[in-house]
C-alpha cells in the first residue's frame, strides 16, 4: 500500500537531506544568517580598506585568511576560536611569526613549517588560538612580492587592520540580528547567602572536576567554552528529568487560592499579607488582575515604606501545562522561592513553591520505588 506524504512532510524531508549540519545546534536559518553576515563583512572590509589605503598590486586589499575568519565569526560566533581577541590577536601574531620565520630562515620549505608551528605556539601562549592564523603565517611566507616588500609591516596592514574591521562589522551585524557576540558564557550559579557552600544545583550531580576528568579520558579538545559545556550538561540533566518524570503538570500541582496584592497597595499591606499567611512570595497584580511582579519581606525590608512598584521583583512564571519538574532549576537557584502559574494574558492561575516541588518529587520517587518489582528469592 502506497504511503501518502504531505507537502509539509516532504519539505521537511528534503530540508533534512539538503542540510545536515556537522555542528550540534546548527539550523538552516542560522546558516543563512551566517552567509549574509559573511557577504556583508567581507565586502565591507575590502571596500573600507580600498577606500582608506588605496588599491594596487603593491597593496593587498584583503588577505585570504579573512575568509576563514569570517566562517568562524558568522557561522559559529559562540566558539572560543571566533571571539574578537582570537581573530585580531590570532591573525596578527601569526602573521608576525610568519614574517619572522621568512626573515631568519632562507629555506622556504623549512620556513613554512617553522612559521605555522611558531604561530600555533604564540597563539596558545597568548590565548588567541584562531585556525585562520595558520593561513596568515603562510601568507606572510608565500604571499608574493607585495607581501615580501611589506616586511614587518605586513602583520599590521593589511592583516591587523582587516581583522579589526571584520570584527567591528561582526559585532554590529550580530547585534542587529540579535545574536550574542562577543559571546559571554553564562556565569555559574552563585551562593546568594554569603556562605562558603556551593549553591544547591552544584552540590548534587556532576561537578567541574567530573567534567575535567571526562575530558582527560576522551583525549579530545572540544571547541566549546568550559562554562558553556557545564551549562549544556546541566540542561541535558534537566531535559532528561522532564522526559522521565514529566507527566505531572504545573496545573495539577499548583496552589489555586493565591494570595495577591494590588500594585497600588501600600508596603504595610503587603507586609501584613506575607506575615499573616506565612508565605515568602507575594504576587503583585495590576488593576486588570495581570501579574506585574512578586514581592517578599526581603524587598520590603531593604527598601522601606516606598511604593510596591518600586521594590517588587520580576516574577518567575510558567504555564499550566508545563511539566512541574521543569521548575527545579528556578526553585533551586537560591533566589526564587515560588513560580507563579499564569495564562497567556498573565492572569494568575496558581503558584508553586519550593515546598510544593519537594512534595511532588517525593511523591514521584515513592511511586517509582513502589513500582519496582520485588526480587525473587533464590
Amino acid at each position: 500500500m502506497a504511503r501518502t506524504v504531505s507537502p509539509d512532510q516532504a519539505g521537511k524531508s528534503s530540508g533534512f537531506r539538503l542540510f545536515r549540519p556537522i555542528l550540534a545546534g546548527a539550523t538552516l536559518r542560522e546558516r543563512l544568517v551566517a552567509c549574509l553576515g559573511a557577504l556583508v563583512g567581507i565586502t565591507l572590509t575590502g571596500l573600507i580598506c580600498g577606500l582608506v589605503f588605496g588599491q594596487g598590486p603593491h597593496i593587498p586589499l584583503i588577505v585570504a585568511p579573512m575568509g576563514a575568519s569570517a566562517v568562524l565569526l558568522f557561522a559559529v560566533p559562540a566558539s572560543p576560536l571566533a571571539q574578537p581577541w582570537s581573530i585580531i590577536g590570532g591573525n596578527t601574531i601569526s602573521a608576525f611569526m610568519g614574517v619572522l620565520a621568512a626573515h631568519f630562515i632562507s629555506n622556504p620549505v623549512v620556513a613554512i613549517g617553522v612559521g605555522v608551528s611558531l604561530a600555533i605556539a604564540a597563539m596558545s601562549l597568548t590565548r588567541s588560538l584562531h585556525p585562520p592564523g595558520g593561513a596568515a603565517a603562510l601568507t606572510a611566507l608565500i604571499g608574493g612580492p607585495a607581501v615580501t616588500s611589506a616586511g614587518f609591516l605586513f602583520p599590521l596592514f593589511p592583516v591587523c587592520v582587516n581583522s579589526v574591521i571584520l570584527v567591528a562589522l561582526g559585532v554590529a551585524f550580530h547585534k542587529i540580528s540579535r545574536r550574542n557576540y562577543p559571546h559571554v558564557p553564562v556565569a555559574a550559579p552563585a551562593n546568594t547567602h554569603g556562605t562558603a557552600d556551593l549553591p544547591a544545583p552544584l552540590r548534587v550531580g556532576f561537578n567541574p572536576e567530573d567534567v575535567d576528568a571526562a575530558l582527560v579520558e576522551l583525549h579530545e579538545t572540544l571547541d566549546i567554552d568550559r562554562a558553556d559545556l557545564d551549562r549544556l550538561l546541566r540542561q541535558v540533566e534537566m531535559h532528561a528529568l522532564v522526559r522521565m518524570q514529566g507527566n505531572l503538570t504545573c496545573g495539577e500541582v499548583m496552589s489555586r487560592d493565591v494570595v495577591t496584592v494590588g500594585l497600588e497597595s501600600s508596603a504595610e499591606r503587603a507586609r501584613e499579607l506575607l506575615i499573616t499567611h506565612n508565605i515568602r512570595t507575594l504576587p503583585v497584580v495590576d488593576g486588570a488582575g495581570r501579574l506585574a511582579g512578586t514581592l517578599g519581606l526581603r524587598e520590603l525590608t531593604l527598601h522601606g515604606d516606598v511604593g510596591i512598584a518600586q521594590v517588587m521583583s520580576e516574577a518567575r512564571t510558567a504555564g499550566p501545562d508545563a511539566p512541574v519538574v521543569a521548575l527545579a532549576s528556578s526553585l533551586t537557584d537560591g533566589r526564587t522561592h515560588a513560580v507563579v502559574v499564569v495564562d497567556g494574558d498573565r492572569h494568575v492561575l496558581g503558584i508553586i513553591t519550593q515546598t510544593d516541588l519537594l512534595a511532588t518529587l517525593t511523591r514521584l520517587l515513592s511511586a517509582k520505588a513502589f513500582a519496582q518489582p520485588e526480587p525473587v528469592p533464590a
